[in-house]
C-alpha cells in the first residue's frame, strides 16, 4: 500500500471527513522520481467544529504519527469546517509552501 493510501484510509477513519484530497507533492521537490515524503492534505470534517486550527492540526498529527516519525518528510494540512469549506476554500485551497531542501 502506498504512503498515500495509507494517509487516506486512516484520516476517513478518523475523522470521516465531508472532503478528502491527499496529494503527493514530492515531485515538487529535490527528491528522487516515484518518492512519497512530501503530501498536502485538504481535509473537511465535523470533528473541526469549534477548534482552533492548531488543535485541527495536533490531531492530524496523531492519527499520522508513524508516517510523520518514518516516512514523511512534509505535510502541509489545510484543515475546514464545513462551513469554511462551503464559504471560501472550496474553489481556493491554498498552495503548499516551497519546500527549503532535505529528503533526498
Amino acid at each position: 500500500m502506498t504512503i498515500a493510501a495509507v494517509i487516506e484510509e486512516k484520516l476517513l477513519s478518523a475523522f470521516s471527513p465531508l472532503h478528502l484530497d491527499v496529494v503527493n507533492e514530492s515531485n515538487n521537490h529535490n527528491v528522487p522520481p516515484g518518492s512519497e515524503s512530501h503530501f498536502k492534505v485538504t481535509i473537511v470534517s465535523k470533528e473541526f467544529e469549534d477548534e482552533r486550527l492548531i488543535k485541527r492540526h495536533r490531531a492530524v498529527n496523531s492519527v499520522l504519527s508513524e508516517e510523520l516519525a518514518e516516512k514523511i518528510h512534509a505535510l502541509a494540512l489545510h484543515t475546514y469546517t464545513e462551513k469554511e469549506w462551503l464559504d471560501y476554500y472550496a474553489d481556493n485551497t491554498p498552495l503548499s509552501p516551497n519546500c527549503l531542501g532535505g529528503g533526498k
